[in-house]
């Protein structure tokens, strides 16, 4: 059995209202530095958004999102962010993610795990991803 690695990662979340502190998950980002591994993956849940604020801009809300992969992957075309190494990419957002933000947060810090095929498990967890399905993610994932 492969040894098992430590990993890092953040949730992310769409926050229309934040004074009514209502949220919906829409990703996750995970880094495993051992395993030279950073990868977003979101989904966005537009019924359930529209439920918690009808006149959000679901077209700017998935802009946004679809940014987190490219920026994870090294895109050129996603900023200067994504010249970064891996690491400060990861902490960067972190770091910098705006808990009152209006349009999206990660989650506060990070948070840790342990996995030996961290590549092949985000990759089933996240077949058909669906922010229904974050909770039964972390739950799964993260008691391994």
């Amino acid at each position: 059995m492969p040894e098992q690695s430590s990993f890092d990662y953040a949730v992310l979340r769409v926050v229309p209202r934040v004074e009514r502190e209502e949220f919906v998950n829409a990703g996750v980002i995970v880094f495993c530095p051992e395993q030279e591994f950073l990868e977003a993956r979101v989904h966005v849940d537009e019924p359930r958004l529209k439920a918690l604020c009808t006149e959000i801009d679901i077209p700017l809300v998935r802009q946004h999102l679809e940014a987190f992969p490219k920026i994870c992957s090294g895109d050129p075309c996603a900023g200067p962010i994504a010249r970064l190494t891996q690491r400060e990419r990861f902490t960067g957002w972190s770091r910098r993610a705006a808990p009152a933000s209006r349009s999206r947060q990660s989650t506060a810090g990070s948070a840790r795990g342990l996995c030996a095929r961290l590549k092949i498990y985000f990759a089933i967890c996240f077949n058909s991803v669906s922010a229904a399905r974050m909770t039964v993610f972390q739950t799964a994932w993260f008691s391994n």
